[in-house]
């Protein structure tokens, strides 16, 4: 595992940092292994949170700098806790024991033989789960090889496809083209497998394996999100559910001045606003057009209080999500255990 953070090329960025020794890679993470928080999360696709929740680990650090990240403060400032390969499995295993449907891993392609290991441990010791990779889909597949028998569902970003775009937004020119070799991998190996799962007379359905391909709409951008399902159609649709989320948020960033303002001239390669109800209707009518076989739209909303704020012990509101663990916590206190405060 060492050998794969020496001179780092887990991801399509390869910046070849030497990550060990506590030294850092694009991503602004050692070979140490930090997570944020892990939650039942209520707020993922029904296929995945069906009657218990997802069980999400939200790692510290990101291969991308998406000025818009409403997941900041642990993709970007660093938040978060240096935990161990056993103490990784523990989180899994808590999950597991709280009702999770799922293990889902949010944001690990920079740490993808470090989450392995931390997964074989998990798999020796009683995690009988299906294990969820949530990433931006800038992967390397080679590195994904890695979790061949670890994980079962993949639920991929695919946020533009527009060079220019993701030059601005997310600090990586060549992200399009990486994330459909990525995702392209994901479906070939991973055909979709879901079930009919029932608790308390009520019945629902699981994805137990397979992909999810999420596409974020940026306000003003309507011509890039026709190139996306475009894209799907003729490569995923009936082996991929396709997740177009209307959800775009301005985030309140609270950091410093010189970062606030490269964050907002990123910006400016988009509206930063809520999803008016024009371009909704006009997402509707696109989806309708090409007729997915499977695909999640949300509804419009102008609500904001579900942004998280991973400085709190409970970073999002209660309905949507029971924290396990939060970084601040001890390893053997009593919220890490499961109880809420």
């Amino acid at each position: 595992m060492s050998d794969c953070y020496a001179s780092c090329e887990q991801c399509p960025r390869a910046c070849h940092a030497d990550r060990r020794d506590g030294a850092r890679g694009f991503c602004a993470e050692s070979a140490d292994l930090r997570i944020a928080l892990a939650c039942l999360h209520f707020g993922e696709e029904p296929l995945i949170t069906v009657h218990g929740g997802s069980g999400t680990i939200f790692l510290t650090g990101c291969n991308l700098r998406c000025a818009f990240c409403q997941n900041y403060q642990i993709s970007q400032r660093g938040m978060g806790r240096a935990v161990s390969a056993d103490e990784f499995a523990d989180i899994c295993l808590r999950l597991q024991d709280a009702g999770a449907e799922n293990v889902n891993i949010v944001t690990g392609s920079h740490h993808v033989p470090a989450l392995a290991d931390g997964l074989a441990r998990a798999r020796s010791r009683g995690l009988s789960l299906p294990v969820c990779w949530n990433s931006s889909g800038y992967d390397s597949p080679q590195m994904l090889a890695l979790l061949d028998g670890l994980v079962q569902i993949f639920l991929p970003d695919l946020k533009t496809l527009s060079s220019a775009l993701s030059a601005d937004v997310c600090a990586a020119s060549d992200y399009g083209a990486r994330a459909r070799e990525a995702i392209a991998w994901m479906i070939r190996r991973n055909p979709l497998r879901i079930a009919d799962v029932t608790k308390d007379g009520v019945t629902k359905e699981k994805l137990l394996q397979g992909v999810i391909v999420r596409h974020l709409f940026l306000p003003g951008r309507f011509a890039e999100t026709a190139e996306v399902l475009d894209w799907l159609k003729r490569n995923a649709d009936g082996r991929a559910v396709i997740s177009l989320m209307s959800q775009y948020t301005p985030v309140p960033f609270r950091t410093d001045a010189q970062d606030e303002a490269a964050r907002h001239a990123a910006l400016r390669a988009i509206e930063n606003r809520m999803v008016s109800a024009q371009e909704d209707a006009d997402l509707r009518d696109l989806i309708a057009a090409y007729d997915f076989s499977y695909l999640f739209y949300q509804d419009l909303s102008d609500d904001s209080s579900w942004l998280p704020d991973f400085s709190r012990p409970q970073p999002f509101s209660n309905a949507l999500a029971k924290p396990i663990w939060h970084w601040k916590m001890g390893n053997g206190d009593a919220f890490s255990r499961g109880t809420t405060r």
